[in-house]
């Protein structure tokens, strides 16, 4: 039987900023296959290109030359609309810092993904309670991001990520801001989304032990992938 095609498959990729009249080089040469369910940690020292991969893979940024398709397309041959799109369909976002709107409930944060699609409000209602049940706050629906815990907060925010139904979460320091217990709680949740329900994950951490949660790790050290 052929292969599946991975949920990432990166080749070659080079990527580089402007910094005044200095060009800084920031990923060299990277070749990488991510296979779909994969659970994957990227760790690195600060500096080492960990959250500019990441931005790549879920189309954030762009780079400067290689190859880059993900959940099957050649996100460097899609315009900003286009991307935008592709991201809606394909991507769930985690931040460290949750990225939570203060005026909103965590029903009303949850639901912000939705109403850039046709789905009626029924329809919203029901997807939003499922995805805080999921997480463990169907109670906490009305709830201000001022009135949640740092976890809490975190949980809706993995709630909002999974919503649209994306194949990859991309995590940047998911528990970067969360006390242990905090973080062990949200690190079993991506679990359970990786296990029951197929979910792609990528982490950028600098946590040894948040890693060890993962099922693959890898390490960048000034932009080079290292085994």
């Amino acid at each position: 039987m052929p292969q599946a095609e991975p949920a990432v498959a990166i080749r070659h990729l080079v990527k580089s900023y402007r910094r005044g009249n200095q060009v800084v080089p920031v990923l060299s040469d990277i070749t990488l296959d991510i296979a779909g369910g994969e659970f994957v940690a990227l760790m690195g020292p600060s500096g080492s290109g960990k959250s500019t991969l990441l931005n790549l893979i879920a189309g954030i940024d762009c780079p400067d030359s290689g190859e880059l398709r993900v959940c099957g397309t050649d996100i460097m041959t899609l315009d900003e609309a286009g991307l935008a799109d592709w991201r809606a369909r394909n991507v769930g976002f985690i931040f460290q810092f949750y990225n939570l709107m203060p005026v909103l409930t965590a029903f009303e944060n949850v639901e912000l993904p939705l109403l850039l699609t046709a789905l009626p409000a029924r329809e919203r209602r029901e997807r939003v309670g499922v995805a805080l049940a999921m997480v463990g706050l169907a109670d906490r629906m009305e709830h201000y991001p001022s009135e949640l815990s740092g976890g809490q907060q975190q949980r809706v925010a993995i709630a909002r990520a999974i919503i649209t139904d994306p194949s990859i979460l991309v995590a940047d320091e998911p528990t970067g801001d969360l006390d242990r217990a905090s973080a062990e709680d949200i690190l079993g949740l991506m679990e359970r989304m990786n296990r029951d329900l197929g979910k792609t994950i990528i982490m950028v951490t600098h946590d040894p032990h948040a890693a060890q949660r993962a099922r693959l790790l890898k390490h960048l050290d000034k932009g080079v992938l290292i085994d």
